[in-house]
């Protein structure tokens, strides 16, 4: 569990860092608030993520799992 909390914080960071930073780039462009647009929008987005990731992430790995075995299951036929 302190590995999957670990990963959802890390993981986190860093896709929410590059995305807000990517949209408020292409949306805003680089003004002079930039850096405290990016930083609100950054610490909103953290906070979203981090449950998604720990809530659905193990839903979407079930589904994933599911789909792969299936796969698996008709090329051994």
């Amino acid at each position: 569990m302190k590995n999957k909390i670990a990963f959802a914080l890390i993981m986190g960071v860093v896709t929410t860092g590059i995305i807000s930073f990517t949209l408020i780039s292409v949306n805003v462009g680089y003004t002079e608030k930039f850096l405290s647009i990016w930083l609100r929008s950054w610490g909103i987005a953290y906070l979203v993520v981090i449950p998604a990731i720990l809530i659905i992430g193990p839903r979407i790995q079930s589904l994933v799992d599911k789909l792969f075995k299936e796969k698996d299951q008709t090329r051994n036929k």
